[in-house]
């Protein structure tokens, strides 16, 4: 999964247009929703712009680094002067495209860099019969495996990464606002009910009041 990280309106929006087609994509605007974002679900990849409203790109691809994330990150921006390039690089980024873009450029090395990260991925999520592959996109229950949209593939990262605790329903409605497009108010209802229906019923718990829950508790 991807997370773009771009406050220009249009640009973010042909973006996560663009990549949508090759990629489960998120958009923010902001280095603060950025950090909610990934607190929330793993990333495999951010693009990151670097002049953002609330901070430098490169504070929080610090952090990144600092936290020891394994996720990729390919640097998008105007600020694409030889030096720039390098203290970018040094900072950790994975590669650095300067604006104006080609967007089929920008795919191939978003293919790379997650080529890249699979190399050293981590590995498959076990929990219960449930074996879910983030890399490869996957999932199988007792080894059988089964077909999740893109909708329901998010709805389960944010499951999957908050494993053994509580997820509230506005953290979920967060996460698929992410990815564009209005939120009815009782869409993740539905969206449960169906991942239980392809993933068994028992495998994704209700806390009565609180939101949902994969796996025990702690």
């Amino acid at each position: 999964m991807l997370l773009v990280i771009e406050d220009d309106p249009m640009l973010g929006a042909a973006l996560s247009e663009g990549l949508s087609e090759h990629f489960p994509v998120d958009l923010v605007t902001t280095l603060a929703d950025a950090r909610l974002a990934l607190e929330t679900t793993d990333y495999d990849l951010a693009i990151l712009d670097l002049s953002l409203p609330d901070g430098s790109g490169l504070e929080l691809l610090r952090e990144l680094r600092r936290a020891g994330k394994a996720m990729a990150v390919i640097v998008l921006t105007a600020l694409d002067r030889p030096q720039d390039k390098a203290s970018g690089l040094r900072e950790g980024a994975d590669d650095y495209m300067g604006k104006p873009f080609d967007l089929d450029e920008l795919v191939a090395r978003c293919e790379a860099a997650l080529r890249r990260l699979r190399g050293h991925a981590a590995p498959i999520v076990r929990i219960g019969p449930l074996a879910y592959d983030r890399a490869g996109q996957s999932v199988t229950v007792d080894g059988v495996a089964v077909v999740l949209s893109a909708t329901d593939l998010r709805v389960l990262d944010v499951l999957v990464a908050n494993r053994g605790r509580i997820v509230s329903k506005a953290q979920i409605e967060d996460r698929l606002s992410r990815a564009g497009g209005e939120i009815e108010s009782n869409a993740v209802e539905v969206y449960v009910s169906r991942l239980r229906r392809k993933l068994g019923r028992d495998l994704i718990r209700t806390i009565r009041g609180l939101g949902y829950m994969l796996g025990d508790l702690p």
